[in-house]
């Protein structure tokens, strides 16, 4: 058996070193909904319940329905807590707006999903197509929620 010695490994080595910047560089990012997005978010879709005397709950997950910002505005019912969870729950696994499942069940169009919620206000973020998160409001009627839930989606360049 043979040793390698540094001489020998030394050109390996460096070759490694180079290409695997490299390689990394060819793959766009991931697409994502980053921690400072979902702040200037929810700033914008806070102004906009201020604006209109609604005090919210908002929450904004990842495409796994994990959390990545939360704000209750004073005065909040913990319930509506629950129903904003419940809200990113409903778009996220019935791939549409929470408006959308509740009117696609009410047709018989789909199934009900097992803690899913018909109430408005809960909307998909997408990225070029990509179910990036969800983004949900509770508090105010069903309208007012998705109102203010589109607010702070166009401050980061999101369509509903």
């Amino acid at each position: 058996m043979r040793l390698l010695t540094l001489p020998r490994i030394a050109p390996l080595l460096l070759a490694l070193t180079f290409a695997a910047p490299a390689q990394a560089q060819q793959q766009p990012p991931a697409a994502r909904i980053t921690l400072d997005e979902a702040r200037r978010a929810v700033d914008a879709a806070e102004a906009e319940a201020v604006k209109n005397g609604w005090k919210l709950v908002f929450l904004i997950t990842d495409a796994n329905d994990i959390p990545i910002y939360l704000r209750r505005m004073d005065g909040v019912p913990t319930r509506n807590y629950e129903i904003a969870v419940a809200k990113t729950l409903t778009a996220l696994k019935s791939g549409m707006n929470t408006v959308d499942y509740a009117a696609a069940v009410k047709e018989g169009k789909i199934q009900a999903i097992e803690g899913a919620t018909n109430y408005e206000g809960g909307l998909l973020l997408r990225r070029n197509g990509q179910v990036v998160g969800a983004f949900s409001a509770s508090g105010a009627r069903g309208s007012e929620d998705a109102q203010a839930v589109k607010a702070g989606m166009a401050v980061i360049g999101i369509m509903p």
